[in-house]
């Protein structure tokens, strides 16, 4: 039976998807391991046995690629989050949103489904790509707030994003930290973690009054000698804001008012100051940790002093810490040091909760998939500064403390103004 034109027009077409697809792929691996920024024509051609002009045929520009990638990413988050938006109550679609979550990791560990590629460089995409694409994550993020009780007030309403967003970006952080289980482990993960999502980790009740500890950065270990703290301050800053793509040297250093060669005198390339910013911001931490239990008192009272003064760095405080979204700025090796050091943070956390548990002021819980919990909500909360406007700090404290302290659905404490 000879081929019709329809035939061949078909064949043609399946091929142009599938290699098509196939490119796709290959930049969404190279995103998630370089970022947006460190993905090139080249290195993609190579993973699809392609030479650069192929590749053009498919995507004429770079940014058009990054934006397809991306916009790829954002369709299956969508999807999951529309499975699990279909369950009958907010506890159950918490729960299978976890689970979906979860699924998909062992999926692409199996290699039976490619990666998603990361999304934290939407906003450092060029226009309009990068206000269409915020737009659409603005849709899922709607979406995933539905899981919650409709809010009937202001206040409510704010919960209810802290909710969603607590959920969402500790299924981002995952990747960071769920190759330290076996993929036959994830069902007990999942179920510690929904536990956490559904009670808290603090006992019931346990009452939040924290204190605000204070951080003395005097006693920072810096990497660089000599390199202004500011300098990190404004990085950080501009950094958390347009992404590591979108923070130049030119524009760090007009936010300092100093001169490029100025900034260069202390740095020989910008990334030596983003592992600078993230080696200050886990200093930061580290610092809280240990002002927590000088200060003394049970466990849990550390613990929500720990997650109070960390919220005050991230929603309210001149210098925040380094959104670990400019991971994908590093090269490999310094992003597991970078990691190993939140590891090492998790950990401290988990041993806070260890002995909370064993003196009884803590739930029982499994401390180290909290701790990752704590890390995941903490590092994001900056995301919110926006959202918390206008509202008083100690409510938003006892707010977004409240999806781990108590969980996703209870109400939240009472601001604690001690």
């Amino acid at each position: 039976m000879n081929a019709t034109p329809k035939t061949i027009d078909s064949a043609k077409t399946r091929r142009f998807h599938q290699k098509r697809e196939l490119i796709l792929d290959a930049a969404a691996t190279l995103i998630n391991r370089h970022g947006v920024r460190g993905m090139t024509f080249v290195d993609v051609a190579q993973l699809v046995q392609l030479n650069t002009t192929s590749i053009t045929y498919y995507f004429k520009r770079k940014e058009l690629l990054a934006a397809a990638v991306l916009e790829r990413a954002l369709e299956r988050i969508e999807a999951l989050v529309a499975e699990a938006a279909a369950e009958p109550t907010p506890q159950a679609r918490v729960e299978r949103y976890v689970r979906l979550n979860f699924d998909l990791q062992a999926r692409i560990n199996a290699e039976i489904e490619r990666p998603i590629a990361v999304i934290s460089d939407i906003r450092a995409l060029n226009e309009p790509f990068g206000s269409e694409l915020t737009a659409r994550y603005v849709q899922v993020f709607r979406k995933l707030r539905t899981f919650f009780d409709a809010p009937r007030t202001p206040e409510e309403k704010i919960l209810g994003t802290i909710r969603a967003h607590v959920l969402v970006q500790n299924m981002f952080w995952l990747p960071a930290w769920l190759s330290q289980y076996s993929t036959g482990d994830y069902d007990r993960v999942i179920h510690r973690m929904v536990e956490i999502f559904e009670h808290g980790i603090a006992r019931d009740g346990a009452k939040w009054a924290p204190e605000l500890l204070p951080i003395d950065e005097s006693e920072l270990k810096v990497g660089i000698e000599g390199m202004p703290g500011n300098f990190a301050r404004a990085a950080t800053f501009l950094i958390n804001e347009r992404g590591y793509r979108g923070a130049s040297v030119e524009q760090i250093a007009s936010e300092l008012n100093v001169t490029k060669g100025s900034f260069y005198h202390h740095l020989e390339a910008k990334d030596e100051l983003v592992l600078e910013c993230f080696r200050r911001s886990y200093g930061r931490v580290s610092l809280v940790q240990r002002a927590a239990t000088k200060a003394g008192g049970n466990q849990w009272q550390q613990l929500s002093s720990s997650i109070a003064t960390l919220l005050n760095v991230q929603l309210f405080s001149e210098f925040p810490l380094l959104r670990t979204t400019a991971l994908q700025a590093l090269p490999n090796d310094l992003r597991n040091d970078v990691l190993d050091r939140s590891n090492r943070m998790a950990r401290r956390f988990a041993g806070m909760m260890i002995d909370g548990i064993t003196e009884g002021s803590v739930r029982p819980v499994d401390p180290l998939v909290a701790s990752q919990a704590i890390m995941g909500a903490l590092n994001s909360a900056y995301d919110l500064r926006d959202w918390v406007r206008g509202v008083d700090p100690d409510t938003a404290f006892a707010y977004y403390a409240s999806t781990l302290a108590y969980g996703l659905f209870s109400a939240p404490p009472k601001p604690f103004t001690g």
